[in-house]
């Protein structure tokens, strides 16, 4: 086995976005895909080992992809094979030490929401690599450190978790774990100066889980990566962009598609909607959609506009309208209202603070009344 893309990580998420990625780049030209994934499992969860066991019974999942893409619906399902070996980290450590070493060139990552979290019982001792380090930083600091000793080349590391600035966050944990573990300064270089730890942004909504793998997923897709020398990427894909302006793909996200969402969740608390209410029901519903859509045209758009940024972010829109319109998917407003007053700081705030450095005569009142 040879696998050159490590993906740590079993989510429906993974599946349906980076190895769907690889399954179609494959399919379409075998040289558009780096090669083949080898898949690790971190936790203890039964739903992720029973998926291990699916993917090593078979090697096959299906994707099923459903939605609306420019106005037109889309209900399709694709066989995605580009897992060939599915590990566990605490069964199988000692043979992802030697994958590492040997054969693997880039490393994905979604760990979830502590996925990046340290522990104190990762310690030093784990170097000798007799036990599983608990963080996924340590596994790292672990994993590369055991390539360092062999003389393995530089690897590619693109986490996906919805971090800013992930790669680099996740570079500084993993030498912070090296440093507190007393490593010589020629791997501390070759951790930070040597490997490639990319910055990207993922963008899918992935609705369902298939049992026991595979995943229902909408039919818009992007992995923005921004651009690092002597990176290697799993596949070239119409839906990865590479950009030397990540800031740009974030932006639009944040500001658009997470603010509309955040948009309909005050509206529908205010008015006390029903517990049940969907995106789909709102988009449906005259007063939610003549609401947001005024929103959207006379706050945000405007400072796009400013921004040079007029056709680009009306595409962007346009998406986004479709995704919300999805008739296939269940997205519940209380579940988007989660944590609702640091969202609406974190999706609002900033484009009224855009628009202030811009110098834009905006009165912004409904952005202004949700923060108020």
């Amino acid at each position: 086995m040879s696998n050159p893309i490590l993906q740590f990580g079993t989510s429906r998420f993974l599946q349906a976005h980076v190895d769907f990625f690889v399954a179609q780049a494959a399919r379409r030209e075998p040289s558009r895909a780096l090669g083949k994934i080898t898949v690790v499992q971190t936790t203890a969860s039964a739903e992720s080992r029973a998926r291990i066991d699916a993917l090593r019974a078979n090697g096959r999942y299906p994707v099923r992809i459903r939605g609306r893409r420019r106005g037109e619906t889309v209900d399709m399902t694709v066989q995605c094979d580009a897992i060939s070996e599915a590990l566990h980290a605490n069964d199988d450590w000692q043979i992802l030490r030697e994958r590492v070493a040997r054969d693997v060139q880039t490393i994905v990552s979604n760990t979830a929401d502590t996925g990046y979290a340290l522990f104190d019982d990762d310690t030093a001792d784990l170097l000798d690599g007799q036990r599983t380090p608990r963080g996924f930083a340590a596994k790292l600091a672990v994993l590369l450190h055991e390539r360092y000793r062999a003389g393995g080349e530089p690897i590619t590391l693109l986490p996906c978790e919805l971090i800013s600035h992930n790669g680099d966050t996740l570079r500084d944990l993993v030498a912070g774990v090296a440093r507190g573990w007393h490593a010589d300064d020629a791997f501390i270089d070759y951790l930070t100066e040597r490997c490639v730890w990319v910055n990207s942004l993922v963008d899918r909504i992935v609705s369902e889980a298939i049992h026991p793998v595979g995943a229902i997923a909408e039919p818009y897709a992007l992995w923005a990566i921004e651009r690092k020398p002597g990176m290697t990427l799993p596949c070239e894909h119409d839906d990865i962009v590479v950009t030397d302006d990540l800031a740009h793909f974030e932006r639009l996200k944040l500001l658009l598609l997470n603010l509309g969402h955040t948009m309909l969740v005050e509206m529908w608390k205010k008015q006390g909607g029903a517990p049940d209410m969907i995106v789909l029901d709102a988009m449906r519903d005259a007063a939610y959609r003549d609401a947001l859509e005024t929103v959207w045209e006379h706050e945000v758009l405007p400072v796009f506009d400013a921004l040079g940024q007029h056709d680009t972010a009306r595409a962007y829109l346009a998406d986004v309208r479709d995704r919300f319109e999805n008739p296939f998917l269940v997205h519940r407003l209380a579940d988007i209202a989660r944590n609702h007053d640091e969202k609406k700081e974190r999706r609002l705030r900033p484009v009224i603070e855009l628009a202030r450095e811009l110098n834009l005569a905006l009165e912004q009142p409904r952005l202004r009344a949700a923060l108020a």
